[in-house]
């Protein structure tokens, strides 16, 4: 911006910092890699206090309760207190008790429900309180739907929808120490309502079809919920060399000024802001997961050229690049496309099992399909069906497919504010009638592609047939066995209950021990576990009727859910929970090496876990600490002196089961999330790891492999 129109605001409005930080609430550590066994990692923790378990800030602190004075037993309501956690709220009632151990909380006195307990938030105040609604999970930024991923995608969204409408050709994006700028240069805010468009809810020009008619944004929505979830946040309108500036602080106005230019500059919008750590705690932004975003509006805005701190990326094929991309040769025919002025998808097939669909609304990444992709898949299996001139079933026709779609719709519907999910009925007939002309069209100009199209279902089409007769054989030994699944303790609530279902989850563990201890500490409303004999089979390179001939592995299969189709999972969760030792690590990768070879749809759809335990507890008589790394170690130690005592654990099962219950609170738990940046890896990652390469994989190992020294033991 050339810094003629203000003085460093940022330095002065980003520097103050808040009153009292969060503390740790739940561990999405950084990515790890599929297979190869690692060191146990520490991520930044995050925030408990003001954050309830759906990721809701809360306004209060229980643990406040005070006394109007000594003789009066009314109870006043307590003063929000934001840095306030759990573990300080246990503190005090563990003081309490120890001077008198019979001391009993008094029973809060329920307030009347009166004029007075009716209250109004401004739009912004709401926001912070319920940011759960506006930008789904918080998270520290391990996780690529953290909520700093939401904010930065808002800011963009604005220049996007500019691009769309025909005005700016590029976009500038920076991020430096949570620091995040985006430049357009689009039409720019009208300088008159710059501050009610980025703090008053419901403002905004995107309900003027004339002026936006395929919006990405949260319309009237997304700059107010950076705004007011942000620590500092500036906005800055240039148009025909006249600029408007605004900061503010928490959704606060702080200063504002207008004015003309001393250089004419382009028109466009500025934004500047820094994620609130009151709000989401200590976190930092993933380069990986922003270029990859970046990357999906090049593909979807062809000829755009974004700025990612300084490196440019653009793409000239759109979606057919996206594909390429992704799978490099692993392609059995050349990608196919078509374009339209509303449709756009790419597609082709690999030998992976499964489907995997890239879909998007109006730019906006759509991770759990919705309407327009189930009328891709209709139109696609009716263009299959035409072209051939057969009755191929669907499930033939698209195993190992992977595809692309981008619907442009006018009045989108979604069904959460997040946008994941599209729920408009009234487009079906048109993308199904539009994806099987276009389909139709690509076919007949490439002969040989259809011809590869068609031995891949064909094929397809066989192994199926072999696959039902192993299934009806295995499904029948399994009734003469036993009704219910041998090592499953399952949970009361599922994925497919609704609200309730969402934080379920599933624990893969191995022994009787460790699964003892789980079952000991669980919440079994929504918490299930399931016990691994020992290490289960290296599937890679079997064939798909070989995992369901596995006694073990079919059994996993069944108390997932995933038997016949992965959309029937039961778990919003899979958390992979083995010893933090050799075996251990050795389970995960087999455990992994499963999932990713049959159904990795699992590892892109973010529901796979690894569940990360203490390493080491540092104690005294009067205070526990536990330890994820060995640098906690060694500040717990440095914190309670030469009087504590360490204690490692080496296993799962050595943990007792009032101990490992926090562990796995939901408030509480560790989990890293296993993550795959590119589909095309992910042969190459099981070949090398899991494959018949022993000379190589041995020659790698060695070669990295820690010193006897260099671990700590």
């Amino acid at each position: 911006m050339g810094g003629k129109i203000s003085k460093s605001a940022a330095e002065n409005a980003g520097s103050a910092k808040t009153k009292k930080k969060a503390e740790p609430k739940k561990k999405q550590s950084a990515k790890v890699s599929a297979v190869k066994p690692a060191a146990v990692k520490t991520a930044a923790k995050k925030p408990a206090a003001g954050i309830d378990e759906n990721g809701t800030f809360r306004a209060w602190d229980n643990a406040k309760t005070v006394a109007k004075n000594s003789k009066s037993k009314t109870e006043q309501k307590a003063d929000f207190v934001p840095g306030t956690t759990q573990a300080e709220v246990a503190k005090k009632l563990a003081a309490a008790k120890a001077i008198d151990p019979g001391a009993k909380v008094p029973k809060k006195k329920v307030a009347e429900y009166t004029d007075e307990q009716i209250k109004h938030l401004d739009a912004l105040e709401h926001i912070r309180l319920r940011s759960g609604m506006y930008i789904g999970r918080l998270g520290d930024g391990s996780n690529q739907n953290d909520g700093i991923y939401v904010l930065l995608k808002e800011v963009i969204d604005n220049a996007i929808d500019e691009y769309i409408m025909g005005f700016g050709k590029k976009i500038d994006v920076s991020i430096k120490d949570n620091h995040v700028k985006v430049r357009d240069y689009g039409r720019g805010i009208p300088l008159g309502k710059v501050v009610e468009c980025v703090s008053e809810i419901n403002t905004g020009a995107k309900y003027n079809d004339d002026v936006f008619q395929f919006s990405v944004g949260m319309n009237g929505v997304g700059t107010k919920a950076v705004n007011a979830l942000s620590s500092f946040f500036r906005v800055i309108s240039i148009r025909e060399g006249e600029c408007c500036e605004a900061v503010f602080e928490k959704g606060k106005l702080k200063s504002q000024r207008s004015g003309k230019l001393k250089e004419k500059q382009p028109n466009g919008t500025f934004f500047e802001f820094v994620p609130d750590e009151e709000i989401f705690g200590k976190y930092s932004f993933n380069m990986e997961f922003v270029e990859k975003r970046i990357w999906n509006y090049a593909y979807l805005n062809s000829g755009l050229v974004l700025k990612f701190n300084g490196k440019e990326f653009v793409s000239e094929n759109g979606l057919l690049d996206l594909l390429q991309n992704e799978i490099e040769e692993e392609s059995l025919y050349p990608v196919g496309s078509y374009r339209g002025e509303h449709l756009q998808f790419a597609f082709t097939h690999t030998n992976a099992y499964g489907e995997n669909y890239f879909s998007f609304v109006n730019g906006q990444y759509t991770s759990d399909g919705g309407t327009h992709l189930n009328a891709f898949k209709e139109g696609f299996l009716k263009g299959i069906n035409d072209f051939f001139h057969s009755n191929y079933k669907s499930e033939d026709v698209r195993d190992g497919i992977t595809a692309a779609i981008l619907a442009k719709v006018k009045d989108p519907v979604f069904e959460s504010q997040t946008k994941n999910k599209l729920g408009n009925t009234d487009i079906r007939q048109w993308i199904v009638n539009e994806t099987q002309s276009g389909l139709d069209d690509w076919l007949h100009k490439n002969p040989k592609a259809a011809e590869r199209l068609k031995e891949k279902i064909e094929h397809n089409e066989k192994m199926r047939v072999e696959l039902a007769s192993v299934k009806k054989l295995v499904r029948e030994a399994a009734k003469k066995n036993s009704i219910r699944i041998e090592k499953l303790d399952d949970c009361r609530f599922h994925l497919g209950d609704g609200v309730k279902g969402e934080n379920s989850m599933i624990f893969i563990t191995e022994g009787l021990s460790a699964s003892g201890v789980m079952t000991h500490s669980r919440d079994a409303n929504y918490q299930a576990i399931f016990s691994l004999r020992g290490k289960p089979e290296n599937m890679y390179g079997k064939k798909q009727s070989d995992i369901y001939k596995n006694d073990e592995l079919h059994q996993l299969m069944m108390a997932l859910g995933i038997e016949n189709s992965v959309e029937d999972l039961r778990y919003s969760k899979i958390i992979i929970a083995t010893d933090a030792d050799n075996d251990g690590f050795h389970i995960r990768n087999l455990v992994l090496t499963f999932f990713l070879g049959y159904f990795e749809e699992l590892i892109t759809k973010g529901r796979v876990f690894i569940l990360e335990t203490p390493l080491f507890r540092v104690r005294t008589k009067k205070e526990n600490i536990y330890c994820y790394s060995e640098s906690e170690r060694d500040e717990a130690q440095k914190k309670l002196g030469k009087s504590s005592e360490t204690s490692r654990f080496k296993g799962l099962g050595e943990i007792n089961p009032s101990e490992f219950k926090q562990f796995i609170a939901p408030e509480t738990i560790h989990l890293t999330p296993v993550e795959i940046s590119q589909l095309k890896i992910i042969p190459q990652l099981l070949a090398f790891y899991m494959g018949k390469n022993t000379p190589e994989r041995r020659a790698f190992i060695e070669k990295n492999l820690l010193t006897n020294a260099e671990i700590d033991v």
